[in-house]
């Protein structure tokens, strides 16, 4: 009986830090945005060997005051995973880790301008709404109870919140596109013209148009998004409307745009897109990078950060990250004959579609 009850015991125990640690969360989140706005990545980076907790001290822009409080911050980032503990033949300092070198300002492939805009009291404030909109009979997300616009509308009114979503959108398109273009560029051979659908400021366009400059690259986007896209000669820059109209092209490309909208929104996504390139036998097709969800996956992260991702787009938007099924669905009700997916992107999938 003694065995049970302290099973009994440690299981209640065990439960009770699950339940701390989920309702902690954002703790982490929030403490990684800290150590981003005081530099510390790139302090670590920069003083080249292990650094030590004085010597970190001294170099951050913090109150004096302060300075007793910074190995508490350290020691979470530490168990984060976000810096590491190395020894500098006396002692003991921080060293990156593969996780922090995508948070240094000057890393062309960083991801600091998406962890700043994900951060966003504009973006976090919605989730106080959650369960409020569970409650109601209400087709608007959670984003739009708070306050009062669809996120689309708000960028466009807003620069301060449409710039940092642009910069955030192009830091990860950097990261998955540079691999894109390497490790699958086949998906673009033999293409002549493409058409990035929603493409932002161009940045998968001008990766896919550097890495094959036979292939001529228009983007589109909403006019005020086109209005700030810098030059670049072999991509051109057009203002519309993809559930109006997408320019002709050999394939159309759509990256991180489909998990925005509902089933009926995307399949119109998909009709137009089917209307611009011409048919299979001519070279014909989509190319759509976006996530997958296989929760059998056994890789507990990417599962757990698409699940992630699924309820973000759920209280941000109307959309929501697929599986296979889903996705099938969609491809077939828009008219396609068969799609191919290739899970070579970690969380994301690259998926060709075929008229």
């Amino acid at each position: 009986m003694e065995v049970k009850r302290r099973e009994g015991v440690d299981e209640l125990l065990q439960a009770q830090a699950h339940v701390w640690s989920h309702v902690c969360n954002f703790i982490s989140s929030m403490s990684l945005k800290c150590a981003v706005q005081l530099g510390i990545p790139d302090i670590v980076h920069n003083h080249g060997h292990p650094i030590t907790l004085s010597e970190l001290a001294a170099k951050l822009p913090i109150a004096s005051s302060k300075t007793k409080y910074v190995h508490r911050l350290m020691r979470l980032l530490v168990h984060s995973g976000f810096f590491a503990v190395e020894t500098n033949g006396v002692e003991e300092g921080y060293v990156m880790t593969p996780s922090s070198k995508l948070l240094l300002k000057e890393n062309t492939t960083g991801l600091t301008p998406f962890l700043l805009m994900m951060l966003d009291p504009f973006l976090v404030t919605p989730w106080h709404f959650l369960s409020a909109w569970f409650q109601k009979d209400e087709a608007m997300p959670p984003l739009q109870m708070a306050h009062g616009m669809n996120i689309w509308d708000y960028a466009s009114r807003s620069p301060e919140l449409s710039n940092p979503f642009n910069e955030a959108m192009a830091s990860d398109t950097r990261i998955v596109m540079n691999i894109l273009v390497k490790e699958c560029g086949s998906i673009f051979q033999g293409l002549e013209s493409l058409a990035d659908v929603g493409g932002g400021i161009g940045m998968a366009a001008m990766i896919i148009s550097e890495a094959f400059p036979y292939v001529k690259c228009t983007v589109l986007d909403l006019p005020h998004v086109v209005a700030s896209s810098p030059k670049c000669i072999n991509v051109d820059f057009v203002g519309g409307d993809m559930f109006q109209s997408i320019p002709p092209a050999n394939a159309v490309f759509l990256k991180s745009i489909l998990h925005d909208w509902s089933d009926e929104e995307c399949v119109e996504i998909l009709r137009r897109c089917k209307e611009a390139i011409p048919c299979a036998e001519e070279g014909g097709k989509v190319i759509i990078v976006d996530m997958v969800v296989n929760t059998k996956n056994s890789n507990h992260t990417i599962v757990g950060t698409q699940l992630f991702s699924d309820m973000l787009m759920m209280v941000d938007a109307v959309g929501k990250e697929r599986d296979e099924l889903e996705w099938h669905m969609m491809f077939k009700d828009a008219g396609f004959s068969h799609y191919k997916i290739m899970p070579v992107l970690g969380l994301r999938s690259v998926i060709e579609v075929y008229p």
